[in-house]
């Protein structure tokens, strides 16, 4: 007798066990993928963007918070926070934007300004970096930086304030 025949019991078992395990995979990915998923090609689902859609708004946007607050806009000219949206530093804004009463807390500034610039090595060489106990001593960064237009020490006078 061949010696496969009689290991017809264990290889039996086997492809019941792969069978079964195909068959829970299926049943798991039948349950477990949303429908609509790959639909259109990709590897995602269609109706997620109908989904965003129907969520509440939470950031207004840049142009927004020029409509009420273009002297801000203005001192951010020529600034290398100029082409930085409003609300990566100030949050969503949506809300204040429809209702400006009570108005929004103002950020913690140097935790705001470390988000960006507290010295890492995954940043570019050229981006300004730092380290707080070094360049700060414990001050606060608005003590030397206007937040809009870094590059300014408060008090310090604009070209457009100078010319008019």
């Amino acid at each position: 007798m061949p010696r496969w025949t009689q290991d017809k019991q264990h290889l039996f078992r086997l492809v019941v066990l792969v069978g079964v395990a195909v068959a829970g995979f299926l049943a798991f990915r039948h349950f477990m993928v949303p429908e609509g998923f790959g639909a259109l090609g990709g590897h995602y689902r269609a109706g997620a963007l109908d989904d965003n859609r129907n969520r509440p708004r939470a950031f207004a946007g840049r142009a927004a918070c020029i409509e009420c607050h273009s002297d801000i806009d203005a001192q951010r000219v020529g600034s290398k926070h100029a082409a930085i949206g409003c609300e990566a530093c100030h949050g969503p804004l949506a809300a204040h934007a429809a209702n400006p009463d009570p108005p929004p807390a103002r950020p913690d500034v140097n935790a705001v300004c470390l988000v960006c610039h507290l010295a890492g090595s995954a940043k570019p060489a050229a981006f300004p970096q730092i380290n707080p106990a070094e360049h700060m001593d414990g001050g606060r960064c608005g003590e030397c930086h206007l937040p809009h237009h870094p590059e300014r020490a408060p008090g310090e006078s604009t070209n457009q304030e100078s010319q008019g």
